[in-house]
C-alpha cells in the first residue's frame, strides 16, 4: 500500500491527455461537500423547511455561492504553493500568531467531529435503538478504521460513494413527497425574511461555511498536482479545480435544497415544525410511509460517518501543518491530529445529556473560530510573498473581504443569539 504522502505528491509529475481528462480531477471538491451536508446542516435545513416552507431556499443558494468563492480561493493556495493552509500559516507567520490560530482551528475540528459523530449515533439509535453514547463509540471506531487503514484514493472513493447514497436517498424522499416545484423555484431566487426567521437563516449559513473545510480543501487539492514549476500546468490545475469545486458545491446545494424542500412538502404542510432529527424521522413515517423513515435514518448515518472522516482528515492536516508537514496518515503527526480531532469529541459526547443541544453548542464553537480562519486565508492568498503572481487581485480581494465580513458578522450574531 502506497503511503499517503506519495499518493498526494507523486501524481503531480504525471501528465495524462484526452477528452475526459477533467474526470481525473473530480474528487477533492466532493470530499469538501460532505462537510456541508453533515448532521448540523440537517438540523438547520429541516428547521428551515418545517417552519417556513420554501421561503428560505434562497439562503442555500446565497451561502453556496459564498462557499464556492471561498473554497476556490483556498484551493488556489494549495495549487500555487504546494502548501495547505496550516503549512502556509506556519511558514509565513510568526509562531506567536500562527500557533494560537492553528490550535483554535484544531478546537473547531474537535467541535465539528462532535457534531458528526453525534449525528451518526442518532442515526444508529433511529435504526437499531442503540443508545447514543454506545453508538458514538461504534461510529468513532469505524471512522478511525477508515482514516488509518486507507490511502487517500480509497478514502476519496468511499466518500464519493457516501455522497452518492445521500443524494439518492433524498431523490427517493422527494419522489414520495408532494412537492410544489413552482414555490420551490421561487424560493431559490427570491430573498425573504419571514418574521422570526433570522436565527434559522443564520444557522443555514453557519452550517455551510465551516473552518475545517477550508483547511481540508487546500490539502487534498494537491492530490491532483503534478509539477509546481511549470506555469502552464499550474494554470491547468486551477482551471480543472474550479470545475471540480463548482460541480461539487452544486451537488451540495442540491442536497441541502432537497432537505428543505422535503421538510416544506411534509412537515410544514401539516404544521409540524421539527426541532430534533429523531423527531423528523418519526414524523415522516405516518406522512410518507415506513420506507421514508428508514431511508432518512440511513442517509443521516452515511452523512455522519462521511463527515466524521473528513473532519478527522482536517484535524490531521492542521496538526501536521503546525509541524510544517503535509498530511500523511501513516505519519505520527498526522495520526496524532486525527486522534486529537476525534477522541476528545467522543469524550465530550459522554457529558452531553441532550444530543440536539450538543449539536447547537458545536455550531457555536465553529461560529467563534470561523472569522479567524477566513481572514487567515485572505491574508495568505493576498500575499505576493506567499502566492507570487497568483496572489488575489483587487477585485478578488474586495469580494473575499466582503464575504468574510458578512459570514463573520452572521456567525457572531448567531453565537450571541444562542447564548
Amino acid at each position: 500500500m502506497l503511503k499517503f504522502l506519495a499518493d498526494l505528491k507523486n501524481r503531480r509529475h504525471k501528465r495524462v491527455f484526452g477528452g475526459l481528462e477533467i474526470l481525473k480531477y473530480i474528487g477533492p471538491g466532493l470530499i469538501v461537500t460532505v462537510g456541508f451536508i453533515d448532521p448540523g446542516n440537517w438540523a438547520s435545513n429541516l428547521a428551515a423547511g418545517s417552519q417556513y416552507g420554501y421561503t428560505l431556499l434562497w439562503m442555500v443558494t446565497l451561502s453556496t455561492l459564498m462557499l464556492i468563492i471561498l473554497q476556490h480561493n483556498v484551493a488556489h493556495l494549495g495549487i500555487a504553493t504546494g502548501l495547505c493552509l496550516s503549512e502556509a500559516a506556519s511558514k509565513h507567520l510568526p509562531p506567536a500568531v500562527s500557533g494560537p490560530l492553528l490550535w483554535s482551528a484544531m478546537g473547531a475540528s474537535v467541535s465539528t467531529s462532535l457534531a458528526e459523530i453525534l449525528g451518526g449515533a442518532i442515526a444508529l439509535q433511529m435504526l437499531f435503538n442503540i443508545p447514543v453514547k454506545i453508538g458514538s463509540v461504534l461510529v468513532t471506531a469505524l471512522i478511525l478504521y477508515f482514516l488509518l487503514s486507507n490511502t487517500y484514493r480509497r478514502l476519496e472513493k468511499w466518500i464519493i460513494g457516501f455522497v452518492s447514497l445521500i443524494g439518492i436517498s433524498f431523490i427517493y424522499e422527494l419522489k414520495l413527497a408532494p412537492v410544489d416545484w413552482g414555490q420551490a423555484a421561487a424560493g431559490w431566487v427570491t430573498p425573504a425574511l419571514p418574521a422570526g426567521s433570522m436565527l434559522i437563516v443564520m444557522s443555514v449559513l453557519g452550517a455551510v461555511v465551516m473552518p475545517h473545510n477550508l483547511f481540508l480543501h487546500s490539502e487534498i487539492i494537491q492530490s491532483r498536482q503534478w509539477n509546481l514549476k511549470d506555469e502552464k500546468i499550474i494554470n491547468k490545475q486551477l482551471k480543472y479545480e474550479f470545475a471540480d469545486t463548482l460541480l461539487s458545491m452544486l451537488i451540495g446545494w442540491a442536497i441541502n435544497s432537497a432537505m428543505i424542500i422535503m421538510a416544506a412538502a411534509t412537515f410544514f404542510a401539516v404544521g409540524a415544525p421539527v426541532s430534533e432529527l429523531a423527531q423528523a424521522k418519526e414524523t415522516l413515517v405516518p406522512l410518507l410511509g415506513q420506507s421514508s423513515g428508514l431511508v432518512f435514518a440511513l442517509a443521516l448515518l452515511f452523512a455522519g460517518i462521511a463527515s466524521s472522516v473528513t473532519s478527522g482528515m482536517a484535524g490531521g492536516s492542521i496538526l501536521a501543518g503546525i509541524y510544517g508537514e503535509p498530511l500523511n496518515l501513516k505519519d505520527s503527526h498526522s495520526k496524532l491530529g486525527v486522534y486529537l480531532s476525534v477522541l476528545p469529541a467522543l469524550l465530550l459526547i459522554f457529558f452531553v445529556s441532550d444530543p440536539f443541544k450538543g449539536l447547537v453548542i458545536s455550531q457555536m464553537v465553529l461560529s467563534v473560530q470561523l472569522p479567524f480562519t477566513i481572514f487567515l486565508q485572505l491574508y495568505l492568498t493576498s500575499s505576493k510573498k506567499v502566492m507570487g503572481s497568483y496572489a488575489n487581485g483587487p477585485w478578488t480581494l474586495f469580494t473575499l473581504v466582503s464575504i468574510g465580513l458578512a459570514v463573520s458578522y452572521l456567525n457572531i450574531k448567531l453565537l450571541l443569539s444562542l447564548l
